[in-house]
């Protein structure tokens, strides 16, 4: 047995005042006077040895009262397999769940308040000299510290809810960066959260054999809970009052089945769709919503659900750009192209330029989502190099070669772009025999297709070379490409056998070149994603914009704005936000008083799964850990001592002193051994 205040182990000489009280009788004597004393013949004596027992058995009852008084205070305890923490500083971090999951109700409150409240009763049994590090989920930088015991209740009282959400294995790797710097000190980990199964990770979590974690889980029962795990359009190009289809994906996460759940979508504060579904259990559904009357510029959505006690994912945003115009560059050669010219004449949404090979302006390529080359003998190396960045940023390039072109050019250029290119020209006549439904191209181009279609007729081609990158749009005879696809990165480059002329093919006068031209057209430039989602994306990708240092970029919502970090990666503007939003919506991206994009964020879906990691889960996931400890209505304050020092003794010693105290009084009040009483009738 070991004390953790053996000074108090001194006040044991108060055991010598009892010693003296008995010794030494102070008590005086009363002299009684009688007028005869034959009426004392039948008192008997008391026997001094009955009268000396009851003496001890007072003195040894107020003995083991006083006794077990000191060491209650002296706070003796069994020692545990923490013993070593007597007489030594600790450091304690401990883990404060506030990720969205913890804005649920309990008997408590909400689990969060919970939690904060279990933070205190943590803090309140360690010792004053002690040090705490307070970590969340945000991973803040001023949770990198260690703090008194006031200031640790202080920060405590602070901590809010947050988008965040990380694994076991990242919570112990950020408490643990903090705690093995603390060299000589006792170290100690708790966690505490609703442990929901989001939060494991693939592989066990792996934690320094010199900390002590202990794991503190705080829950509600299960809830159901819908929520909207994503979204996409049909449309690739959205434009103005065009009819548009939302596919939107529905999570069931509670085990029964949700009937009649409401939801609307909003469009720029403005409802432009609703419905009422009903979902099994556990299971992911697909519905889609229609809806149009849309204006040019950016719309702001919002789909809402309307679905309780959970509330965090009722809502889910998005952004998408309504365009004015296409814009389109086409480069030609010795002269200008006439049937290009009229495909996008057609069609009063794009708005073409053509230009010579030799005027072209470098620095505008890139506000234009398609370029065209068209009729050009030799690519210049200045225009290539400015291609080949321009592919590299996420632009389409259509290339149809000259009559004369110079094949070891086109080869020099296209091979950088990682493209097929021409080479050689076969004179022998041939016909398209096949075309790729299954591509993107030619998904929306045909509702029936025929069994006989009338396809373009060749009367020579330039053969092109096969690379792994690419995908045939048509065919000739024996699977020979005669116009390909090729993805590079998130660019294109749309390569043609022929030139747009007669003497090679009809292709320019066929049926196909408008709508295929159109879909290339329609398909290429920036691909904004519709969401991000919070704590998960880092940075986000927006259409490359001339910048200068003049002109600052602001991320705003509301009264909120940020400056984010603008980097130039890979062809892409990057804007790097890290974890500075603070919450779900839709985010304005400005330079100066002009809007360059519209920018979702939703909350991680991961935290919508109610469901929790049993305890037993919880240890095969963490072995090192101590077992897991669900508290109930009473402070864990005694149980995390117990985890502390081991078994502590000091209420013990006060039951056992009440015991003796309790023994005193009944022995001096109803013990009197050898007591007769006297009666009259003796006399007679």
């Amino acid at each position: 047995m070991h004390f953790l205040f053996p000074s108090f182990l001194f006040a044991l000489v108060v055991l010598v005042i009892p010693f003296i009280i008995h010794l030494f009788n102070f008590r005086r004597y009363q002299k009684v006077y009688f007028s005869n004393v034959q009426f004392l013949k039948q008192i008997q004596e008391q026997q001094a040895s009955r009268r000396n027992l009851k003496e001890r058995l007072i003195l040894l009852a107020r003995l083991l009262t006083l006794l077990f008084l000191v060491l209650a205070f002296a706070r003796p305890f069994l020692p545990g397999k923490n013993s070593a923490a007597t007489g030594r500083q600790q450091v304690i971090s401990v883990f404060v769940d506030n990720s969205y999951s913890m804005e649920v109700l309990n008997r408590e409150g909400t689990l969060l308040d919970e939690a904060k409240r279990r933070a205190k009763e943590i803090a309140s049994a360690y010792s004053i000299n002690d040090r705490f590090q307070l970590l969340t989920q945000d991973f803040e930088g001023k949770h990198q510290r260690l703090l008194s015991r006031d200031e640790f209740n202080d920060a405590v009282d602070a901590v809010k809810i947050s988008p965040q959400s990380r694994n076991l294995q990242q919570i112990v790797d950020r408490q643990q960066s903090l705690l093995l710097e603390q060299q000589g000190a006792l170290r100690t980990s708790f966690i505490l959260s609703d442990f929901q199964n989001n939060i494991a990770g693939q592989h066990p979590v792996k934690a320094d054999s010199t900390v002590r974690f202990n794991l503190i889980q705080v829950k509600s029962g299960m809830l159901p809970n819908i929520a909207v795990d994503s979204v996409w359009l049909l449309s690739a190009v959205h434009r103005s009052g065009e009819s548009e289809k939302l596919v939107v994906k529905l999570h069931n996460y509670a085990s029964q089945k949700a009937d009649k759940v409401p939801m609307k979508l909003l469009i720029n504060g403005e409802q432009k769709a609703q419905g009422s579904y009903a979902i099994d259990p556990h299971a992911v559904q697909l519905d889609t919503l229609s809806f149009s009357g849309l204006s040019p510029g950016w719309q702001r959505a919002e789909l809402q659900l309307q679905d309780n006690p959970v509330t965090f994912d009722n809502q889910f945003y998005f952004t998408f750009n309504v365009k004015q115009k296409e814009p389109v560059l086409i480069i030609n050669g010795s002269s200008t192209n006439t049937f290009l010219d009229a495909v996008f004449k057609t069609d009063p949404f794009f708005a073409a330029k053509s230009i010579a090979d030799g005027n072209v302006d470098y620095a505008g390529l890139d506000s234009f989502p398609l370029i065209v080359l068209s009729d050009i003998k030799a690519i210049s190396t200045g225009l290539s190099q400015q291609l080949k960045a321009y592919v590299a940023k996420g632009g389409s390039l259509a290339v149809f070669p000259a009559e004369d072109a110079d094949l070891a050019n086109y080869k020099s250029f296209l091979q950088s772009v990682d493209a097929g290119w021409p080479l050689q020209l076969v004179l022998e006549p041939s016909r398209v025999a096949a075309i790729n439904l299954q591509s993107e191209i030619f998904k929306r181009i045909f509702e029936n297709f025929p069994q006989n279609p009338d396809l373009p007729v060749v009367s020579k081609y330039y053969k092109l070379s096969a690379t792994p990158r690419g995908e045939n749009l048509m065919e000739l005879a024996g699977r020979q490409a005669f116009w390909s696809a090729y993805a590079i990165g998130r660019g294109k480059v749309y390569v043609s056998a022929v030139p747009l002329s007669d003497g090679f093919s009809n292709l320019q006068r066929h049926a196909l070149f408008v709508p295929v031209m159109f879909r290339i057209a329609l398909l290429s430039g920036h691909d904004q994603p519709l969401c991000y989602t919070l704590g998960q994306d880092d940075y986000i990708a927006v259409a490359p914009f001339q910048s200068d240092d003049k002109q600052v970029l602001k991320l705003t919502k509301g009264n909120f704005s940020l400056i984010p970090d603008l980097r130039d990666q890979q062809g892409d503007a990057r804007l790097f936000i890290g974890d500075q939003l603070p919450e779900a919506g839709n985010y304005e991206l400005k330079r100066q008083d002009s809007t360059l994009a519209v920018v979702a964020f939703n909350n991680s879906r991961a935290e919508s799964d109610m469901s929790y990691l049993s305890p037993s889960v919880l240890r095969a996931d963490f072995p090192q850990a101590a077992p897991v400890l669900q508290p109930g209505s009473a402070s864990i304050r005694g149980d995390v001592a117990d985890l502390n020092l081991g078994l502590q003794l000091w209420k013990l010693c006060i039951i056992l002193a009440l015991i003796f105290i309790g023994a005193e009084i009944l022995l001096v009040r109803y013990y009197h051994p050898g007591k007769q009483v006297f009666s009259p009738n003796t006399n007679r």
